[in-house]
């Protein structure tokens, strides 16, 4: 039996872990090749934070204005700092909201096994689950201000 895989790139709001731009692709294609499929000229003067598959980007990243907040990422015979990782540290306290977006849809939506064949239908059922876990978060959020407000 043969098995195809799809991924899920996303451009979520750091306050809000809303999902605003989402794109689609093979499972074979690097995360950072859908990097300019995600920001836009819209995005100048806010940050990026991204791990160490995206170093190298920076030309995208510098093409719409926004900061790098890349993780550096250490080599062979030439760690990382104790400054470089203090950065990287405080870089995933960002990065971490992101990763709780797949968390909530692997474990609460349990989405993220697909069957379907080919990426356009692939495309429209990711696409449903970015909505749905869009609309369950605005639930989540509306919670909080109605406890927040007594």
């Amino acid at each position: 039996m043969l098995f195809y895989g799809y991924k899920n790139h996303i451009k979520a709001d750091k306050d809000t872990k809303l999902i605003s731009t989402y794109a689609v692709s093979s499972a074979s294609v690097h995360d950072s090749q859908e990097l300019e499929a995600l920001i836009d000229r819209q995005d100048a003067g806010q940050k990026l934070y991204a791990d160490s598959a995206y170093t190298g980007q920076d030309d995208s990243i510098d093409w719409c204005g926004m900061t790098s907040e890349v993780h550096e990422k250490g080599v062979r015979n030439h760690p990382l700092t104790d400054v470089q990782k203090t950065s990287n540290r405080l870089k995933s306290t960002f990065r971490a909201r992101v990763e709780h977006i797949f968390g909530y849809m692997t474990n609460s939506m349990d989405a993220m096994h697909i069957c379907t064949i080919g990426i356009l239908r692939a495309a429209a059922k990711i696409g449903l689950t970015n909505l749905t876990y869009n609309m369950m978060r605005c639930v989540q959020l509306k919670k909080k201000i109605y406890v927040a407000m007594g």
